[in-house]
Order: structure tokens, then sequence, then C-alpha cells
């Protein structure tokens, strides 16, 4: 056999063996709550077995309304509906592998932080924090997040 045929009949192994020909599949999802609010953005998207989270914020979920409280509670309702957007779509808190915190104003920090350790027992997502002004509802947190699905069928 020449060398040529033998290298065109590798040409399937390696590609097989460096992922190539593998198909990206993307879904774009929103819970039925969230489509009757018509907001321009999906709540999640999946890429194979990741799922990417739009940013969440402390809103009393299907309504346009941010719950009482402050930073603290609306930290937990944050969580919340990371958790309960993570679990509808086949991930739970500790799929998550990286967040991005903004916050209305960096001085709320240590509070944020207080209630955002307590929903990762297992470990501790990457990170990466912003203070801004304009969030969504006059907001004082939004989170969004990246998690892997677990059990996704390969």
């Amino acid at each position: 056999m020449t060398r040529s045929v033998i290298y065109f009949l590798l040409i399937p192994f390696f590609a097989a063996l460096l992922g190539c020909g593998n198909k990206t599949t993307v879904q774009y999802l929103n819970s039925p709550a969230l489509e009757k609010l018509n907001f321009p953005f999906s709540e999640a998207v999946r890429v194979n077995d990741m799922l990417y989270l739009s940013g969440q914020i402390g809103n009393v979920p299907g309504q346009k309304k941010l719950v009482e409280g402050g930073i603290e509670a609306e930290t937990r309702q944050t969580l919340e509906n990371i958790k309960s957007t993570l679990q509808r779509y086949g991930s739970d808190m500790d799929g998550v592998v990286k967040c991005t915190i903004f916050l209305a104003d960096i001085a709320e920090w240590p509070r944020m932080n207080e209630v955002y350790k307590t929903y990762f027992k297992s470990h501790y997502p990457a990170r990466s924090a912003v203070a801004g002004s304009g969030l969504a509802l006059s907001a004082r947190v939004e989170i969004e997040c990246i998690a892997v699905i677990k059990n996704a069928a390969r």
C-alpha cells in the first residue's frame, strides 16, 4: 500500500480522535412563565451538555417585581431562581462552573457573598464580579451562570 493511501485511510481515525465531526447542538430554552413576560432573550441556552443561563435577578417568579428585603433577600431569590432554572433543564447548583455577579453597589459585596456561599456545598464555581448601575427593575444584584448538564446523553 502506498504511503498516501495509508494517510487517507487514517484521516477518519484521527478526526474521530480529535473530536472532529461531532455535531454541536444548540437549544434556546424558555419556561412558559418567562415566555408570558415577553423578554427579548432566552432564559437559558443549551450547547451540547453545557447550560448558559441569562442573568437572573431577585424577582418573584413569573412577575416583574423584586422581592423586598434588600441585598440579602434579593440575592437569596436570585439564587433560588437560578436553582429552579438549572433543575428545569437538567442541572443543579453542583453543576455550576462559572458565575458572573453584577452589583448595583460594590459596598454590598460582603452581605451578598454571605448568602451566595450558602448555595454551594461541594465547591465554589469560578467567579467574576462587576459593579454597575441600571440593573433591570432597579435590582441590587444580578447573577449569570454556566453549568454542566447532569447525565447528558452523549
